[in-house]
Protein backbone atom coordinates (compact mmCIF):
# COMPACT_ATOMS: atom_id res chain seq x y z
CA UNK A 1 0.00 0.00 0.00
CA UNK A 2 1.36 3.40 -0.96
CA UNK A 3 0.85 7.14 -0.90
CA UNK A 4 0.63 8.98 -4.25
CA UNK A 5 0.55 12.64 -5.23
CA UNK A 6 -1.36 13.51 -8.44
CA UNK A 7 -0.50 16.88 -10.01
CA UNK A 8 -3.23 18.24 -12.29
CA UNK A 9 -7.02 18.37 -11.94
CA UNK A 10 -8.14 18.57 -15.56
CA UNK A 11 -9.95 15.82 -17.44
CA UNK A 12 -7.08 13.34 -17.18
CA UNK A 13 -6.34 14.19 -13.54
CA UNK A 14 -9.99 13.47 -12.77
CA UNK A 15 -9.72 10.00 -14.35
CA UNK A 16 -6.40 9.17 -12.65
CA UNK A 17 -7.80 10.16 -9.25
CA UNK A 18 -10.96 8.09 -9.74
CA UNK A 19 -9.09 5.03 -10.99
CA UNK A 20 -6.53 5.17 -8.16
CA UNK A 21 -9.38 5.46 -5.67
CA UNK A 22 -10.85 2.24 -7.11
CA UNK A 23 -7.72 0.27 -6.08
CA UNK A 24 -7.29 0.93 -2.33
CA UNK A 25 -5.12 -2.17 -1.93
CA UNK A 26 -2.35 -0.30 -3.80
CA UNK A 27 -3.26 3.38 -3.56
CA UNK A 28 -3.71 3.69 0.19
CA UNK A 29 -3.53 7.48 0.34
CA UNK A 30 -4.15 9.92 -2.54
CA UNK A 31 -3.44 13.65 -2.65
CA UNK A 32 -4.68 15.66 -5.64
CA UNK A 33 -3.06 19.04 -6.25
CA UNK A 34 -3.38 21.82 -8.83
CA UNK A 35 -3.42 25.60 -9.16
CA UNK A 36 -7.23 25.49 -9.00
CA UNK A 37 -8.46 24.16 -5.65
CA UNK A 38 -12.09 24.27 -6.79
CA UNK A 39 -11.38 21.64 -9.44
CA UNK A 40 -9.67 19.41 -6.88
CA UNK A 41 -12.61 19.83 -4.50
CA UNK A 42 -15.14 18.86 -7.18
CA UNK A 43 -13.18 15.70 -8.04
CA UNK A 44 -12.84 14.82 -4.35
CA UNK A 45 -16.61 15.18 -3.85
CA UNK A 46 -17.41 12.94 -6.83
CA UNK A 47 -14.96 10.26 -5.69
CA UNK A 48 -16.38 10.38 -2.16
CA UNK A 49 -19.86 9.82 -3.58
CA UNK A 50 -18.79 6.92 -5.78
CA UNK A 51 -16.21 5.08 -3.67
CA UNK A 52 -16.67 6.40 -0.09
CA UNK A 53 -12.97 7.30 -0.11
CA UNK A 54 -11.70 10.74 0.88
CA UNK A 55 -8.81 12.31 -1.02
CA UNK A 56 -6.58 15.04 0.33
CA UNK A 57 -6.32 18.11 -1.89
CA UNK A 58 -3.70 20.84 -2.14
CA UNK A 59 -2.90 23.99 -4.08
CA UNK A 60 0.41 24.17 -5.92
CA UNK A 61 2.06 25.97 -8.83
CA UNK A 62 3.79 23.09 -10.63
CA UNK A 63 6.20 25.52 -12.32
CA UNK A 64 7.53 26.48 -8.89
CA UNK A 65 10.10 23.89 -7.80
CA UNK A 66 10.35 25.07 -4.15
CA UNK A 67 6.54 24.87 -3.85
CA UNK A 68 6.57 21.37 -5.33
CA UNK A 69 9.39 20.28 -3.01
CA UNK A 70 7.52 21.61 0.00
CA UNK A 71 4.34 19.77 -1.02
CA UNK A 72 6.15 16.49 -1.67
CA UNK A 73 7.89 16.67 1.70
CA UNK A 74 4.55 17.26 3.41
CA UNK A 75 2.63 14.51 1.57
CA UNK A 76 5.52 11.97 1.57
CA UNK A 77 4.33 10.08 -1.53
CA UNK A 78 6.05 7.05 -2.99
CA UNK A 79 5.21 8.37 -6.46
CA UNK A 80 4.31 11.67 -8.13
CA UNK A 81 1.87 11.27 -11.04
CA UNK A 82 2.21 14.29 -13.32
CA UNK A 83 -0.90 15.00 -15.40
CA UNK A 84 -0.38 18.75 -15.52
CA UNK A 85 0.78 20.57 -18.67
CA UNK A 86 3.80 19.26 -20.63
CA UNK A 87 5.55 22.59 -19.93
CA UNK A 88 5.71 21.53 -16.28
CA UNK A 89 7.43 18.16 -16.71
CA UNK A 90 10.93 19.43 -15.95
CA UNK A 91 10.10 21.41 -12.79
CA UNK A 92 8.22 18.42 -11.41
CA UNK A 93 11.11 16.10 -12.26
CA UNK A 94 13.46 18.53 -10.51
CA UNK A 95 11.26 18.41 -7.43
CA UNK A 96 11.24 14.60 -7.48
CA UNK A 97 15.03 14.56 -7.70
CA UNK A 98 15.29 16.97 -4.78
CA UNK A 99 13.06 14.75 -2.64
CA UNK A 100 14.05 11.26 -3.86
CA UNK A 101 10.57 10.33 -5.13
CA UNK A 102 9.58 8.35 -8.24
CA UNK A 103 7.93 10.18 -11.16
CA UNK A 104 5.40 9.34 -13.91
CA UNK A 105 3.91 11.47 -16.70
CA UNK A 106 1.72 11.03 -19.79
CA UNK A 107 3.29 13.47 -22.29
CA UNK A 108 6.82 14.61 -23.03
CA UNK A 109 8.18 18.03 -22.19
CA UNK A 110 7.81 20.84 -24.69
CA UNK A 111 9.04 24.43 -24.35
CA UNK A 112 6.21 26.97 -24.01
CA UNK A 113 7.49 29.23 -26.80
CA UNK A 114 8.02 26.56 -29.47
CA UNK A 115 5.82 23.69 -30.65
CA UNK A 116 8.49 21.00 -30.52
CA UNK A 117 7.95 17.49 -29.20
CA UNK A 118 11.22 15.88 -28.20
CA UNK A 119 12.41 13.63 -25.39
CA UNK A 120 15.95 15.04 -25.21
CA UNK A 121 15.18 17.30 -22.25
CA UNK A 122 13.81 14.44 -20.15
CA UNK A 123 16.27 11.80 -21.36
CA UNK A 124 19.01 14.15 -20.08
CA UNK A 125 17.82 13.30 -16.53
CA UNK A 126 18.74 9.60 -16.86
CA UNK A 127 22.04 9.65 -15.01
CA UNK A 128 20.70 11.84 -12.20
CA UNK A 129 17.64 9.66 -11.58
CA UNK A 130 19.75 6.50 -11.68
CA UNK A 131 22.29 7.95 -9.25
CA UNK A 132 19.45 9.00 -6.92
CA UNK A 133 18.03 5.46 -7.06
CA UNK A 134 14.62 6.67 -8.26
CA UNK A 135 12.58 5.99 -11.40
CA UNK A 136 10.94 8.26 -13.98
CA UNK A 137 8.40 6.68 -16.35
CA UNK A 138 7.73 8.86 -19.39
CA UNK A 139 4.64 9.01 -21.57
CA UNK A 140 2.38 6.54 -19.78
CA UNK A 141 -0.95 7.60 -21.27
CA UNK A 142 -2.51 5.91 -24.29
CA UNK A 143 -0.63 7.54 -27.16
CA UNK A 144 2.09 7.72 -26.03
CA UNK A 145 2.00 4.94 -23.48
CA UNK A 146 -0.32 2.07 -24.27
CA UNK A 147 0.54 2.30 -27.97
CA UNK A 148 4.22 1.85 -27.04
CA UNK A 149 3.29 -1.13 -24.87
CA UNK A 150 1.24 -2.62 -27.73
CA UNK A 151 4.45 -2.49 -29.82
CA UNK A 152 6.55 -4.07 -27.07
CA UNK A 153 3.89 -6.77 -26.63
CA UNK A 154 3.90 -7.49 -30.37
CA UNK A 155 7.70 -7.66 -30.36
CA UNK A 156 7.70 -10.06 -27.40
CA UNK A 157 4.75 -12.29 -28.31
CA UNK A 158 4.04 -12.13 -32.04
CA UNK A 159 7.06 -11.27 -34.21
CA UNK A 160 10.61 -12.37 -34.81
CA UNK A 161 11.15 -9.11 -36.72
CA UNK A 162 8.96 -6.00 -37.01
CA UNK A 163 9.15 -4.08 -40.27
CA UNK A 164 6.44 -1.41 -40.03
CA UNK A 165 4.23 0.12 -37.34
CA UNK A 166 1.29 2.42 -37.98
CA UNK A 167 -0.29 3.91 -34.86
CA UNK A 168 -3.88 4.85 -35.68
CA UNK A 169 -6.10 7.00 -33.44
CA UNK A 170 -9.77 7.59 -34.19
CA UNK A 171 -12.36 9.52 -32.25
CA UNK A 172 -15.67 8.51 -33.77
CA UNK A 173 -17.66 10.37 -31.12
CA UNK A 174 -19.71 13.55 -31.10
CA UNK A 175 -19.73 16.23 -28.39
CA UNK A 176 -22.34 18.51 -29.96
CA UNK A 177 -20.19 21.66 -30.14
CA UNK A 178 -19.35 23.54 -33.32
CA UNK A 179 -15.63 23.33 -32.48
CA UNK A 180 -13.84 21.95 -29.45
CA UNK A 181 -10.71 19.97 -28.62
CA UNK A 182 -10.76 16.73 -26.67
CA UNK A 183 -7.81 17.66 -24.47
CA UNK A 184 -6.08 20.91 -23.56
CA UNK A 185 -6.79 23.20 -26.58
CA UNK A 186 -3.38 24.82 -26.46
CA UNK A 187 -1.50 21.51 -26.52
CA UNK A 188 -3.88 19.92 -29.04
CA UNK A 189 -3.67 22.72 -31.60
CA UNK A 190 0.11 23.08 -31.24
CA UNK A 191 0.39 19.35 -31.91
CA UNK A 192 -1.65 19.13 -35.10
CA UNK A 193 -0.50 22.37 -36.75
CA UNK A 194 3.20 21.47 -36.74
CA UNK A 195 4.81 19.71 -39.70
CA UNK A 196 4.21 15.98 -40.02
CA UNK A 197 7.12 13.58 -39.68
CA UNK A 198 7.66 9.84 -39.89
CA UNK A 199 10.57 7.41 -39.60
CA UNK A 200 11.65 5.30 -42.55
CA UNK A 201 14.86 3.34 -43.22
CA UNK A 202 16.83 5.08 -40.51
CA UNK A 203 15.87 8.67 -41.29
CA UNK A 204 13.10 11.15 -40.53
CA UNK A 205 10.94 12.43 -43.38
CA UNK A 206 8.92 15.64 -42.96
CA UNK A 207 5.58 16.50 -44.56
CA UNK A 208 3.42 19.61 -44.69
CA UNK A 209 0.85 19.71 -41.84
CA UNK A 210 -2.06 17.29 -42.46
CA UNK A 211 -1.04 16.91 -46.12
CA UNK A 212 -0.80 13.08 -46.10
CA UNK A 213 -4.05 11.19 -45.58
CA UNK A 214 -5.83 7.99 -46.53
CA UNK A 215 -8.94 6.00 -45.63
CA UNK A 216 -8.81 3.31 -42.94
CA UNK A 217 -11.53 0.79 -42.12
CA UNK A 218 -11.98 0.76 -38.35
CA UNK A 219 -13.38 -2.32 -36.57
CA UNK A 220 -16.50 -2.99 -34.50
CA UNK A 221 -18.92 -0.89 -36.52
CA UNK A 222 -16.93 2.35 -36.64
CA UNK A 223 -16.24 1.86 -40.33
CA UNK A 224 -14.18 3.90 -42.82
CA UNK A 225 -12.58 7.15 -41.61
CA UNK A 226 -10.05 9.52 -43.14
CA UNK A 227 -6.78 9.40 -41.21
CA UNK A 228 -4.10 12.11 -41.33
CA UNK A 229 -0.36 11.66 -40.79
CA UNK A 230 1.06 13.59 -37.81
CA UNK A 231 4.28 13.57 -35.87
CA UNK A 232 3.71 12.16 -32.40
CA UNK A 233 6.22 11.80 -29.61
CA UNK A 234 6.16 8.01 -29.23
CA UNK A 235 7.72 7.66 -32.69
CA UNK A 236 11.00 9.05 -31.31
CA UNK A 237 11.37 6.46 -28.57
CA UNK A 238 9.98 3.56 -30.61
CA UNK A 239 12.57 4.24 -33.33
CA UNK A 240 15.23 3.59 -30.68
CA UNK A 241 13.61 0.72 -28.83
CA UNK A 242 11.83 -1.50 -31.39
CA UNK A 243 14.68 -3.49 -32.86
CA UNK A 244 15.04 -3.39 -36.63
CA UNK A 245 11.85 -1.43 -37.36
CA UNK A 246 12.00 0.05 -40.86
CA UNK A 247 9.04 2.44 -40.80
CA UNK A 248 7.02 4.18 -38.07
CA UNK A 249 4.01 6.42 -38.69
CA UNK A 250 1.26 8.02 -36.60
CA UNK A 251 -2.24 8.75 -37.91
CA UNK A 252 -5.28 10.51 -36.45
CA UNK A 253 -8.83 11.11 -37.67
CA UNK A 254 -10.35 14.59 -38.04
CA UNK A 255 -13.79 15.55 -39.27
CA UNK A 256 -14.09 17.98 -42.17
CA UNK A 257 -15.88 20.35 -39.78
CA UNK A 258 -12.90 20.31 -37.41
CA UNK A 259 -10.42 20.91 -40.21
CA UNK A 260 -12.47 23.78 -41.64
CA UNK A 261 -12.56 25.56 -38.28
CA UNK A 262 -8.85 24.94 -37.79
CA UNK A 263 -7.97 26.42 -41.20
CA UNK A 264 -9.98 29.56 -40.48
CA UNK A 265 -8.35 29.98 -37.07
CA UNK A 266 -4.91 29.57 -38.62
CA UNK A 267 -5.68 32.00 -41.41
CA UNK A 268 -6.68 34.76 -38.99
CA UNK A 269 -3.71 34.14 -36.69
CA UNK A 270 -5.56 32.66 -33.70
CA UNK A 271 -3.26 29.63 -33.49
CA UNK A 272 -0.08 31.70 -33.12
CA UNK A 273 2.01 31.01 -30.01
CA UNK A 274 4.09 34.21 -30.16
CA UNK A 275 2.88 37.30 -28.22
CA UNK A 276 1.04 40.07 -30.07
CA UNK A 277 0.28 43.60 -28.90
CA UNK A 278 -3.36 44.20 -27.92
CA UNK A 279 -4.70 47.32 -26.20
CA UNK A 280 -1.42 48.16 -24.55
CA UNK A 281 -0.48 44.65 -23.46
CA UNK A 282 0.86 41.44 -24.98
CA UNK A 283 -1.28 38.33 -25.40
CA UNK A 284 -0.62 34.96 -27.00
CA UNK A 285 -3.46 34.32 -29.50
CA UNK A 286 -3.60 30.56 -28.85
CA UNK A 287 -3.88 31.13 -25.09
CA UNK A 288 -6.74 33.56 -25.71
CA UNK A 289 -8.42 31.01 -28.00
CA UNK A 290 -8.06 28.41 -25.25
CA UNK A 291 -10.03 30.70 -22.92
CA UNK A 292 -12.87 30.87 -25.48
CA UNK A 293 -13.15 27.18 -26.28
CA UNK A 294 -15.02 24.65 -24.11
CA UNK A 295 -13.06 23.05 -21.29
CA UNK A 296 -12.42 19.47 -22.54
CA UNK A 297 -13.69 18.11 -19.22
CA UNK A 298 -17.03 19.84 -19.84
CA UNK A 299 -17.59 17.81 -23.03
CA UNK A 300 -18.05 14.55 -21.16
CA UNK A 301 -21.71 14.77 -20.14
CA UNK A 302 -23.20 14.77 -23.64
CA UNK A 303 -20.49 12.87 -25.52
CA UNK A 304 -21.66 9.91 -27.60
CA UNK A 305 -19.83 7.40 -29.77
CA UNK A 306 -16.54 5.59 -29.42
CA UNK A 307 -12.79 5.86 -29.83
CA UNK A 308 -10.51 3.30 -31.44
CA UNK A 309 -6.75 3.47 -30.91
CA UNK A 310 -4.43 0.74 -32.07
CA UNK A 311 -1.22 -0.38 -33.73
CA UNK A 312 -1.14 -1.96 -37.19
CA UNK A 313 2.09 -3.97 -37.31
CA UNK A 314 3.72 -5.93 -40.13
CA UNK A 315 6.73 -8.17 -39.89
CA UNK A 316 7.94 -11.77 -39.88
CA UNK A 317 7.17 -14.74 -37.61
CA UNK A 318 8.72 -18.19 -38.15
CA UNK A 319 9.94 -17.11 -41.59
CA UNK A 320 6.49 -16.01 -42.76
CA UNK A 321 5.02 -12.52 -43.28
CA UNK A 322 2.59 -11.48 -40.56
CA UNK A 323 0.15 -8.56 -40.32
CA UNK A 324 -1.42 -7.83 -36.96
CA UNK A 325 -3.70 -5.18 -35.45
CA UNK A 326 -4.01 -4.65 -31.68
CA UNK A 327 -6.49 -2.03 -30.49
CA UNK A 328 -8.86 -0.73 -27.84
CA UNK A 329 -12.44 0.50 -28.28
CA UNK A 330 -13.67 2.95 -25.65
CA UNK A 331 -17.21 4.32 -25.27
CA UNK A 332 -17.64 7.99 -24.32
CA UNK A 333 -20.96 7.53 -22.52
CA UNK A 334 -19.71 4.53 -20.53
CA UNK A 335 -16.71 6.57 -19.36
CA UNK A 336 -19.00 9.34 -18.17
CA UNK A 337 -21.15 6.90 -16.22
CA UNK A 338 -18.10 5.44 -14.48
CA UNK A 339 -15.92 8.48 -13.74
CA UNK A 340 -17.69 11.55 -15.25
CA UNK A 341 -15.14 11.75 -18.09
CA UNK A 342 -15.11 11.47 -21.87
CA UNK A 343 -13.15 8.70 -23.56
CA UNK A 344 -10.15 10.83 -24.56
CA UNK A 345 -9.44 11.65 -20.92
CA UNK A 346 -10.27 8.09 -19.88
CA UNK A 347 -7.90 6.43 -22.34
CA UNK A 348 -5.07 8.66 -21.09
CA UNK A 349 -5.86 8.42 -17.38
CA UNK A 350 -6.33 4.66 -17.06
CA UNK A 351 -2.84 3.77 -18.42
CA UNK A 352 -1.32 6.35 -16.07
CA UNK A 353 -2.92 4.56 -13.12
CA UNK A 354 -1.83 1.16 -14.45
CA UNK A 355 1.75 2.40 -14.92
CA UNK A 356 1.70 3.73 -11.36
CA UNK A 357 0.39 0.36 -10.15
CA UNK A 358 3.30 -1.44 -11.88
CA UNK A 359 5.83 0.88 -10.26
CA UNK A 360 4.33 0.69 -6.79
CA UNK A 361 3.98 -3.11 -6.79
CA UNK A 362 7.51 -3.63 -8.10
CA UNK A 363 6.61 -5.09 -11.50
CA UNK A 364 8.22 -2.02 -13.06
CA UNK A 365 10.87 -0.69 -10.73
CA UNK A 366 14.18 0.35 -12.24
CA UNK A 367 16.21 3.46 -11.32
CA UNK A 368 16.66 5.87 -14.21
CA UNK A 369 14.42 7.39 -16.89
CA UNK A 370 12.41 5.00 -19.06
CA UNK A 371 9.81 4.92 -21.82
CA UNK A 372 7.04 2.38 -21.42
CA UNK A 373 8.17 0.06 -24.25
CA UNK A 374 11.47 -0.54 -22.43
CA UNK A 375 9.66 -2.45 -19.66
CA UNK A 376 7.96 -5.85 -19.60
CA UNK A 377 4.55 -5.37 -21.31
CA UNK A 378 2.95 -8.50 -19.84
CA UNK A 379 1.83 -7.22 -16.40
CA UNK A 380 0.56 -3.96 -17.90
CA UNK A 381 -1.44 -5.75 -20.62
CA UNK A 382 -2.98 -8.01 -17.97
CA UNK A 383 -3.94 -5.22 -15.59
CA UNK A 384 -5.14 -2.59 -18.06
CA UNK A 385 -7.70 -5.01 -19.48
CA UNK A 386 -9.09 -5.54 -15.97
CA UNK A 387 -9.36 -1.84 -15.16
CA UNK A 388 -11.34 -0.41 -18.05
CA UNK A 389 -9.35 -0.71 -21.30
CA UNK A 390 -9.81 -4.19 -22.79
CA UNK A 391 -7.79 -4.82 -25.94
CA UNK A 392 -8.30 -6.96 -29.01
CA UNK A 393 -5.80 -8.67 -31.34
CA UNK A 394 -6.57 -9.46 -34.97
CA UNK A 395 -4.49 -11.22 -37.62
CA UNK A 396 -4.99 -9.66 -41.04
Amino acid sequence: MARVLIIGAGGVGNVVAHKCAQVPAVFEHITLASRTPAKCAAIRADIKKRTKRTLDIATVDADNVPQMVKLIKRVKPALVINVALPYQDLPIMDACLATGVDYLDTANYEPPNKAKFEYKWQWAYRARFKKAGIMALLGCGFDPGMTNIFCAWAQKMHFDAINTIDIIDANAGSHGHAFATNFNPEINIREITQRGKYFENGRWIETAPLSVHETFEFPEGIGPKEIYLLYHEELESLAKNIKGVKRLRFWMTFSENYLTHLRVLQNVGMTRIDPVAFEGREIVPLKFLKALLPDPASLAKNYTGKTCIGCLIEGVKDGRPKKYFVYNICDHAACYREVTAQAISYTTGVPAMIGALQMLTGAWQRPGVWNTEELDPAPFMRDVAQHGLPWTEVLL
